[in-house]
């Protein structure tokens, strides 16, 4: 039984009370001082015992009242404590000022077979320096890599102080948190999610780009690699973002690497890590690279056709068994990841100029997705300027701006040799600078190449403008390219493509 006793604080009330259960040879389990207040564990109090003890503690001065409690608080305290430790996924201990384990989570119990408790950490960590880097540094100490019962996994420091004498604190010790590195992974993965779920972010519903969806569709719940090819700015990074998260890893992370943005060493220790001591430098302890950290994700390897002749290699290497050594290490780390990878040069051609290596190409060509640029994506044009224009008056944090239908002309007439962040880059700059809120064809830093019908005032609907737009353009050309395939060659698409507009806009057209 459980009890409680409220009482007036006074010197000596505490040992009076105790000295009534004691003289009652009352087996006590634990006793708990939070004065004016204190909690009695008594299993062997019956109900009987308990009505003459009661009486009998009100006849000690100060006694105010006694109930049954159904726990006591440090108990309660200590049960919340164990279910939060518990709901911890993460390996978690606390250690003391001396670095001794004072108690560990069940995630960290199973880790290593055994509780801790009162292990030191040197006892339990392969890492010698790790306990002298800790108590030098009062437990503030970077993302270090520690090795624990044969794991590679990263460790987290935070100190924790208590207070003294007149409002002072010290250290008392630290909280300790192990991250596998697919952990932290996850936590880069998340500051640069996109909120657009699947194929949601590619905006657009012209043939080609619905082509391309549908053809993502399938291709991204197939777990092998994939080569995604396109002119610059088209958007690949957002197709192999869609099908990482349509596929059965989305749960995972997913990382990304530009190839050609970094020198080979930067671009190797990035990608496969490094071990203790590689370079001058080097981060104590090492550091995992993003195929560790994506470990069951997506790794996405941008501009892979930049990569130098020995990543090449290396990457082969990894691609035959999931295997590779950190840069200056000798263990062999083995991880499940999918490579998707992109570029927009090509592969093909590098192959038979020597400059990439056949048996790589095929390696990462096992399925393959075709992102078209957008001059091939007419219709999209608009809805994509548009999209960008709200976004930009939003970022800008001004009012809404709005393109006029004479700047629908140099929209659509433009090659956007850059393709969707080039249009993107144009519509901010013009959204910046517009001082009104209707966008003029001279707010748009473009050349109109492109003679496109004449209107007045507004037009009917989006379609009509683009359809007005295709008909005066094809006819101007037709003039110079007088059959479907020369149009085609000229605006720099498919031949059927053309055909099916020359039919539409009853356009004579030669074979």
């Amino acid at each position: 039984m459980r009890i409680h006793v409220t009482f007036i604080d006074r010197v000596g009330i505490t040992q009076e009370v105790l000295a009534l259960l004691g003289g009652r040879n009352l087996n006590l389990d634990a006793v708990e001082m939070v004065p004016p207040n204190v909690y009695i564990d008594a299993p062997t109090l019956s109900p009987a015992v308990l009505d003459e003890l009661r009486e009998a503690l009100f006849n000690v001065h100060g006694v105010q009242a006694v109930s049954i409690v159904d726990i006591l608080p440090g108990q309660r305290r200590r049960l919340q404590l164990d279910a939060l430790l518990a709901a911890m996924t993460d390996p978690v201990l606390a250690v003391d000022g001396e670095g001794r384990v004072l108690l560990a989570n069940p995630a960290l119990i199973s880790l290593c077979e055994r509780d801790p408790e009162g292990l030191s950490l040197a006892e339990l960590f392969s890492d010698l320096g790790l306990l002298a880097a800790l108590l030098d540094q009062q437990f503030r100490l970077p993302l270090r890599e520690v090795v624990l019962n044969g794991q590679a996994l990263l460790l987290d420091a935070t100190p924790i102080s208590e207070t003294v004498d007149a409002g002072q604190r010290q250290l008392a010790g630290g909280l300790l948190t192990l991250y596998a590195p697919s952990r932290i992974g996850e936590r880069l993965a998340a500051l640069h999610h996109d909120h657009a779920e699947g194929f949601d972010s590619l905006l657009g519903d012209s043939a080609p780009i619905r082509t391309l969806k549908t053809r993502a569709l399938r291709v991204a719940a197939l777990d092998a690699p994939l080569l995604i090819h396109g002119e610059t700015g088209t958007g690949k990074e957002l197709v192999a973002r869609g099908c990482h998260a349509i596929s059965a890893r989305c749960n995972a992370p997913f990382l990304a690497l530009n190839c050609a943005a970094l020198p080979e060493n930067l671009a190797e220790s990035e990608l496969f890590g490094y071990a203790p001591g590689a370079f001058t430098g080097a981060q104590r302890g090492g550091k995992p690279g993003l195929l560790e950290l994506a470990n069951q994700g997506t790794v996405f390897l941008d501009e892979i056709g930049e990569m130098s002749p020995y990543l090449q290699a290396k990457l082969l290497r990894f691609l035959s068994d999931g295997s590779f050594r950190r840069v200056g290490g000798e263990r062999e780390i083995k991880v499940d990841v999918r490579i998707l990878s992109a570029t927009h040069r090509d592969l093909e051609k590098m192959v038979g100029e020597g400059s990439f290596r056949e048996d790589l190409f095929y390696r990462l060509n096992v399925l393959k997705l075709e992102v078209p640029p957008l001059r091939e994506r007419g219709q999209d044009i608009l809805l994509l300027a548009r999209h960008f224009m709200q976004q930009a008056c939003a970022q800008i944090q001004r009012l809404p701006c709005r393109l006029t239908p004479e700047t629908y002309p140099a929209l659509l007439g433009n090659r956007w040799p850059g393709n969707v962040r080039q249009l993107q880059n144009v519509i901010f700059r013009a959204a910046a600078i517009c001082e009104s809120n209707q966008v003029q064809i001279d707010d748009l830093d473009i050349a109109s190449t492109a003679v496109a019908p004449q209107t007045e005032g507004e037009v009917d609907s989006l379609e009509a403008a683009v359809a007005g737009f295709e008909k005066a353009l094809l006819e101007k050309l037709y003039v110079s390219h007088p059959s479907s395939r020369q149009l085609a060659a000229r605006l720099h698409t498919s031949h059927s493509a053309i055909a099916v507009r020359l039919r539409k806009y009853g356009i004579p057209r030669k074979t």
